[in-house]
C-alpha cells in the first residue's frame, strides 16, 4: 500500500451520475429494459468516460447524457449511491458528500423528494457496511427553470439533518451566471440549508464573488479561475471559504489548460483552504487516491502538506458541529499514526 492510499481522506465533491460503473450500467439495463449500444462491458467505457483528448467542458458533460439514463428508478439511485461510497471506502475515504440533481432523475416517475430519499438510503446502507460516512447534496441546475429549482430546495429542506447536507448549483456556468439564481438560494438560506456553488470553473472569478456575496456560498466548487482577480481571491482567503478542487477533471474539461498552470500549489502557499476531490470518478477515470498521488508527483506536495489538505476537507464538511468534531478527531488520530 502506498502512502497516498494509506492516507485517511475526505471527498466533498463527487457527482452521483459521474460515478456509475459499466458493470452496474449493464445490470440496471438488464433489470429495467434499457437498450445498450453494446453487449460487451468494456465497450461501454467510451460512452461513459472521457479520454485524454477531451477538448472542453461541454464535451465532458456529454457523457452524462448517457449515464443519467440508468439513474431513473429508486433501486438504481440507491445502488449507485451505495457503490459510490463502497468505492471511496476502498481508498480509505472516511467521509464523502455525494451530489446529484433530483430533477434529472424523474423520467421514470419519481418526484424530487423520492430521488433524494433513495440516494440517502444508498448512503446509509454503505455506512452500515463500510468504514465511511456519507451525506447527500441536492443540485439545482442552471438550465432548469425557477420553479424546478425552488422545488429542489423545498425537497432538500425536508431531508436536512436526515442525510442531506447542503444544496448546490451546477451546469453551464458560462451561459447561466450565478446572479440569475439569487432568489433560489435565498430560499435555501431561509430553509437553513448550507450552500456550495460551482463557480470559477468555466467562467471567471467574478462568479466566485457572486456565489459568496449574493448566493451565500460557504464553499466553492472548483474555483480554479479565482486567481484571475486578486481582490476576489483575497476575499475568499479572508472569509476562509474552502475550495473543492478536482484536479483530474479540471484538466479534462479545460477549466485549466495544462498541469503546468494548475493553481493548486499557488493556492496552498497563499493560505487558501483547498480540498482534493474526485468530481466524477467513472467519467474521469479517477479515484481519491489518484488525486492525492497527482498532487504529490506533479506539484511536490509532501506528506505533511497532504495531511493539511485532508484536514481542510474534514473541517469543510457540511456536518453538524458534533459530527464534524468527531470526524476531525478521527482524521487527526489516523494522520498522527502515520507520523503526519
Amino acid at each position: 500500500m502506498d502512502m497516498w492510499h494509506a492516507l485517511p481522506k475526505v471527498d466533498l465533491h463527487v457527482h452521483l451520475d459521474g460515478s456509475l460503473r459499466p458493470d452496474t450500467a449493464m445490470a440496471i439495463a438488464a433489470a429495467e429494459g434499457i437498450e445498450l449500444p453494446t453487449a460487451v462491458e468494456a465497450d461501454l467505457i467510451p460512452y461513459m468516460q472521457v479520454d485524454d483528448d477531451c477538448r472542453s467542458l461541454p464535451e465532458y458533460l456529454s457523457k452524462f447524457d448517457f449515464t443519467t439514463r440508468f439513474l431513473q428508478s429508486g433501486a438504481a439511485l440507491e445502488r449507485v449511491a451505495y457503490e459510490t461510497m463502497e468505492q471511496a471506502a476502498a481508498h480509505n475515504c472516511r467521509y464523502m458528500e455525494v451530489r446529484f440533481a433530483p430533477q434529472l432523475h424523474r423520467r421514470g416517475g419519481l418526484h424530487a423528494e423520492e430521488a433524494i430519499h433513495y440516494v440517502i438510503e444508498g448512503l446509509k446502507r454503505a455506512e452500515r457496511q463500510f468504514d465511511i460516512q456519507g451525506r447527500a447534496i441536492a443540485i439545482c441546475m442552471r438550465n432548469h427553470d425557477r420553479k424546478d429549482n425552488l422545488e429542489v430546495i423545498e425537497a432538500a429542506a425536508k431531508y436536512a439533518g436526515r442525510g442531506l447536507a447542503a444544496v448546490d448549483l451546477a451546469g453551464n456556468e458560462a451561459a447561466y451566471p450565478p446572479e440569475l439564481f439569487r432568489d433560489v438560494f435565498a430560499l435555501a438560506h431561509k430553509r437553513g440549508l448550507p450552500v456550495t456553488i460551482h463557480a470559477g470553473e468555466a467562467a471567471g472569478a467574478e462568479n466566485v464573488y457572486e456565489a459568496v456575496k449574493h448566493l451565500g456560498a460557504s464553499r466553492i466548487g472548483h474555483g480554479v479561475r479565482l486567481r484571475e482577480n486578486p481582490d476576489i481571491l483575497r476575499l475568499v482567503l479572508e472569509q476562509r471559504i474552502p475550495l473543492e478542487l478536482c484536479p483530474v477533471s479540471n484538466i479534462q474539461t479545460k477549466a485549466v489548460s495544462d498541469w503546468d498552470v494548475y493553481p493548486i500549489r499557488d493556492y496552498f502557499e497563499q493560505g487558501l483552504l483547498i480540498t482534493l476531490n474526485t468530481d466524477n470518478p467513472s467519467v474521469s477515470g479517477t479515484d481519491i487516491t489518484r488525486e492525492y498521488r497527482i498532487a504529490a508527483e506533479k506539484f511536490g506536495f509532501q506528506g505533511r502538506e497532504l495531511a493539511a489538505i485532508v484536514r481542510n476537507g474534514a473541517g469543510a464538511a457540511f456536518l453538524e458541529n458534533a459530527g464534524k468534531q468527531a470526524l476531525m478527531k478521527r482524521i487527526d488520530g489516523e494522520l498522527a499514526a502515520l507520523g503526519l
